[in-house]
């Protein structure tokens, strides 16, 4: 047991881990997809399990059957190099997606599969070399192995530095202090092959991605979240007879358009993963300002007056204070400046005739640029109190015209290009 100890300590964390988090996805099993981490969990535990067998088999080659000791290395340095190009796979995931096998995303996955078929190949020429600590293997499969783990360990480094802002603020330390330890435990291992503690850099991986990233409790803790704000805004949107819809869509209207302009390099200095996600949390409260609103002006079912719509127009700087008065007591501060911005300025205009400002061109914020084009455009594609829906014809013709006077010609260059996922959004809310 000295030579496994280690390796044995490592497999029942990683067997807790395991458990926590079965656990936990049965539990939130309706809304759990299946994720990279589904992976590289089991993945890292068939590498320990191994390592712990090859740090036993490796030292007592007398009493183990060589062909059982080959094989058993080929299945670790086999599980290692998975392991690894698994977590390589799970960064580009949290930070742009999965690379697709297909044209350039296959040649990351080229060095993967000639490292597969390299230790297979050359397993019977594996040497076990005693050191001072205990014995080892060395050959073209371990070589190979230790050279690709070190070749997809660094792209996934450069992942993560290149692309950090795709990645939550309040995440991205721990996910450098995880690989920290695993390019440690690498070059250590590579330079003292005899220390045999592979399973230290794995184990704190899995430790790492699943308490910075990968906690179903937390994922559900911020969704109730979400639903909490989606409720109260649901609430106050109940005021003029809707019934929920109309902040469900633009919401989904915004998170698309967002992401197809993030997608497009557009604003890539801005639209970090946090600016994306406070706006797609924010877009909810855009007109939490009408709860000041008199219903006898919200429910009026002809012209308003002049004066009625001057009450009408204060809902937007209202819902600015609202914002501030309510959660300006939240560590997220970009959070709250994200949803006063939304409430404030989401009736401003690109030409300068918008309110409560008249705010011009990128004196609004982009926040509420985007905002303005999903809440008009859902505005005039649903019935009011006032008139019939348009068709959705008529209403992108209206987002269209708008260009340049009332929206940002970007903007709605963008918005007009993802016409069908939009029309693909606007029926699946209102079939709900």
């Amino acid at each position: 047991m000295q030579y496994y100890k280690l390796q044995l300590g490592c497999m029942l964390i990683l067997l807790y881990i395991a458990f926590i988090y079965r656990k936990e996805c049965m539990k939130y099993r309706n809304r759990h997809k299946r994720k990279v981490f589904d992976y590289l969990l089991p993945v890292g535990m068939f590498s320990v399990f191994f390592d712990g067998i090859t740090a036993h088999t490796v030292n007592h080659p007398d009493t183990v059957n060589s062909v059982v000791n080959m094989i058993c290395h080929m299945l670790f340095l086999v599980g290692l190099d998975t392991f690894i190009f698994l977590l390589f796979l799970y960064m580009r995931a949290i930070t742009e997606g999965v690379p697709k096998p297909k044209k350039k995303g296959l040649l990351l996955y080229i060095p993967y599969l000639i490292n597969v078929v390299a230790v297979v190949a050359f397993m019977p020429q594996l040497d076990y070399l005693e050191g001072e600590i205990s014995n080892y293997s060395m050959g073209i499969s371990a070589y190979t192995c230790f050279a690709m783990a070190g070749i997809y360990i660094i792209l996934t480094w450069i992942t993560f530095v290149g692309r950090w802002k795709n990645i939550e603020s309040h995440k991205r330390f721990g996910i450098f202090s995880y690989l920290m330890v695993l390019g440690g435990v690498t070059v250590f291992q590579m330079l003292h092959p005899q220390a045999l503690i592979s399973s230290i850099g794995i184990t704190t991986i899995i430790i790492g991605v699943y308490i910075n990233q990968e906690n179903p409790a937390v994922e559900e803790l911020s969704r109730y979240h979400r639903e909490m704000v989606m409720g109260f805004a649901t609430l106050v949107e109940t005021k003029d007879g809707s019934t929920g819809g109309h902040i469900k869509r633009t919401s989904l209207y915004v998170k698309l358009l967002t992401e197809e302009l993030k997608h497009r390099g557009f604003y890539k200095d801005i639209l970090t993963k946090d600016y994306i996600n406070n706006l797609c949390k924010a877009a909810p409260m855009h007109d939490i300002g009408k709860i000041a609103v008199p219903d006898m002006i919200l429910q009026k079912p002809g012209k308003l007056t002049d004066e009625e719509f001057d009450i009408m127009k204060q809902h937007s700087q209202r819902g600015g204070e609202i914002i501030q008065e309510t959660f300006g007591h939240l560590e997220n501060k970009e959070y709250t400046q994200m949803a006063y911005e939304v409430a404030r300025y989401h009736h401003e205009k690109w030409n300068g005739r918008g309110y409560p400002e008249g705010l011009r061109k990128k004196d609004i914020p982009l926040c509420a640029r985007i905002m303005a084009i999903a809440d008009v455009f859902d505005a005039v594609s649903m019935k009011r109190c006032y008139r019939d829906a348009l068709p959705l014809d008529k209403c992108f013709e209206i987002i269209e015209e708008g260009s340049g006077q009332d929206f940002e010609p970007l903007l709605v260059e963008v918005f007009l290009d993802i016409r069908d996922k939009v029309e693909a959004a606007h029926h699946e809310v209102n079939n709900q």
